[in-house]
């Protein structure tokens, strides 16, 4: 099956080998989690939005988010509401190995709106060219910028934050199909995204709602755009974007895990060893929660309330070599439902 997604896209001389890419996600596109999904054949993968001012004063946990790991393209995400800081952090991403740095403009999150960062930065467009232009600036590797459409139905201005994005030096934008104020709800407006298309010539990628093949050609037909991003979708099954290319390419699709025990517990292992024992047990409890979800749905309530609350990684371990061991990602669900 011949597909644009399938070729290669060059980002100001970075060469991503595909058009599929994995979404910035705070709190889940970690190390192990981007270490996963580029594995499996994502065209690249975004790092969690480090926050640029906390970055620059040293916080562990910013730079803890940025790790490149064995990552052969790097791409950290920064945000921030001062241009200075937004310079400096930038520089330092670029130190560090950043082969591209993403510009957040998207999250819809309160805790980061409240602070004039994230989609905030929407609302005033004169100031958001003020944080573009110093981050462009400070490095001399591509920027590239992800936005929603406007703040609210009233304020789409998508286009106009685009254009001015790219005359300050932008290489890239992505595109939510949604406003702020809509956070996720509803269906992303992929059609909306076709005006960013008329206004840039830079690459765009087409973000929000794709889960599927299917959803990844007909979000490319409708918005016009170069690539696709891949977010909530990838929950519980890191390896969705390379699925996808996998299948547009031809092939069956198989880069979901033979053994889905194995890969859960690799997961699992990957983010102790990340985050430290006490520190990976409580931040992977979301992942495992995703990975039941999908794929093991019948797991009684007892188990899961065990595995969601002990603090022990051996008993975690323990009981996620039970529930996934010897179980594949497209029948565990059917294989648990008939065992009960």
């Amino acid at each position: 099956m011949t597909s644009l997604l399938n070729q290669p896209l060059s980002v100001a001389g970075v060469i991503l080998p595909n058009r599929v890419f994995l979404a910035p996600m705070s709190g889940v596109s970690d190390l192990p989690f981007r270490q996963r999904a580029a594995a499996a054949g994502a065209g690249v993968v975004v790092s969690e939005m480090v926050a640029s001012a906390e970055l620059c004063n040293h916080h562990c946990e910013s730079r803890k988010r940025m790790e490149r790991g064995a990552l052969q393209t790097h791409v950290v995400q920064l945000a921030g509401r001062e241009a200075h800081w937004m310079g400096e952090a930038a520089k330092i991403a670029e130190g560090e190995g950043a082969d591209i740095i993403d510009i957040n403009m998207g999250c819809p999150a309160k805790k980061v709106t409240g602070g004039y960062s994230g989609s905030a930065l929407m609302r005033d467009l004169d100031h958001a060219l003020t944080l573009i232009e110093a981050t462009v600036n400070a490095v001399k590797v591509p920027v590239t910028l992800k936005m929603r459409l406007g703040w609210d139905e009233n304020s789409i201005n998508a286009p106009e934050l685009a254009r001015r994005a790219v005359d300050a030096g932008v290489q890239m934008i992505t595109v939510h199909g949604r406003t702020r104020n809509q956070f996720y709800e509803g269906h992303a407006d992929w059609d909306a995204i076709a005006a960013v298309r008329a206004a840039i010539k830079v690459p765009l990628v087409a973000n929000g709602d794709v889960g599927s093949t299917a959803d990844a050609q007909e979000i490319m037909r409708r918005s016009g755009a170069d690539a696709v991003m891949i977010g909530r979708a990838s929950y519980g099954r890191p390896w969705l974007a390379g699925q996808i290319v996998e299948e547009l390419r031809g092939g069956t699709g198989r880069t979901a895990p033979a053994d889905l025990g194995d890969y859960v517990l690799g997961h699992y292992q990957a983010m102790l060893e990340h985050y430290g024992e006490k520190t990976g047990v409580r931040h992977a409890r979301k992942h495992l929660g995703w990975y039941m979800e999908r794929h093991a749905p019948h797991v009684p309530a007892a188990i899961k309330k065990a595995l969601m609350t002990s603090v022990n990684a051996q008993e975690v371990s323990n009981i996620l070599a039970d529930i996934f061991t010897g179980l594949s990602p497209v029948c565990g669900a059917r294989k648990l439902k008939d065992a009960a």
